[in-house]
């Protein structure tokens, strides 16, 4: 009689860890928690505490011993949101790495979708998915093309409005049907494999906060990878919720889109369109930052 052998096992989905990053986050951090928690297919969160209210800590401990699938890093205080992504990535044992804020509330199976899009992919490679805002509409800066002095300065002027001149922002192109390579995606919602990460050395630590993700995309496609936006793996993204000072925060993009600039500057000639640029980038950062702060303290009274 022929031996009967066994059914093959079947081969187990890989395992998909959500990293956190949370600083002074606010309410949204909640939300974001509970959404993660609610996809069966995301094996664990790794929350990486930067620093919150002590209201907001209690509140982190009590939803902590709700869950077992959460792990949760304090006492390391404010290191950066590049340093604590490779930081809670390093403790983390999933097999897919997901980088996700803390204010962004990832629909359910979008975390799967990135990681099949992402497994079909030459490595290293990054997926990205579609950032919602609150009624629904694309959010900016979810897919991009890539930056450079000339790219920013275009976008950072009005030169974008101009005839055969684009802005590196591509939300108002069609939504496409399926995954599509697109040069830059948003950290607040990217995904990687191991394996990827350990390839690219993680996020470059010397960003304090903003650019890094620009950044690691560029370094995934200058060794050859891939870099692809996912439109049907969705999260609604709140922004700008952490409870500090918005000239704060821009000030920290901007010193990151410099040291980006000088950092993959690779000729005089791209040094001198950073300098050239850089006050462009000033004026449309920071003053927007002091244009929104006073009109909100405005509105306020």
């Amino acid at each position: 009689m022929a031996e009967i052998l066994p059914l093959p096992i079947a081969k187990r989905e890989k395992l998909i860890s959500v990293i956190m990053v949370s600083f002074m986050t606010g309410p949204a951090l909640i939300e974001a928690i509970n959404a993660v928690m609610a996809d069966q297919d995301i094996f664990e969160l790794i929350l990486v505490d930067n620093g919150n209210t002590p209201d907001a800590r209690k509140r982190l401990s009590d939803i902590v011993a709700r869950y077992e699938r959460i792990r949760l890093l304090q006492g390391h205080g404010n290191i950066g949101f590049g340093r604590a992504c490779n930081y809670g990535a390093k403790l983390a044992t999933g097999d897919y790495l997901l980088f996700l804020n803390p204010d962004a509330l990832i629909a359910e199976g979008a975390a799967r979708k990135l990681a099949n899009c992402g497994k079909n992919l030459s490595g290293p490679w990054i997926t990205g998915g579609l950032l919602k805002n609150v009624n629904g509409q694309e959010q900016r800066g979810g897919r991009r093309g890539a930056l450079t002095p000339l790219s920013a300065l275009v976008s950072f002027t009005p030169l974008h409005r101009l005839p055969f001149f684009q802005s590196i922002h591509r939300e108002t192109d069609p939504l496409p049907s399926d995954p599509k390579a697109y040069p830059t995606i948003s950290g607040a919602c990217m995904m990687m494999d191991r394996a990827s990460f350990e390839a690219l050395g993680g996020f470059d630590e010397d960003y304090f906060l903003h650019v890094e993700d620009i950044d690691i995309c560029r370094r995934t496609r200058e060794i050859g990878g891939q870099v692809y936006f996912v439109p049907e793996a969705s999260a609604m993204h709140y922004g700008s919720t952490s409870q500090v000072r918005r000239q704060k925060v821009e000030w920290e993009k901007l010193k990151g889109f410099t040291r980006y600039f000088l950092k993959h500057s690779k000729s005089v000639f791209g040094r001198i369109m950073t300098y050239a640029a850089w006050p462009f980038m000033a004026l449309a950062i920071m003053g927007r930052a002091w244009y929104l702060a006073m009109r909100s303290a405005f509105i306020g009274r």
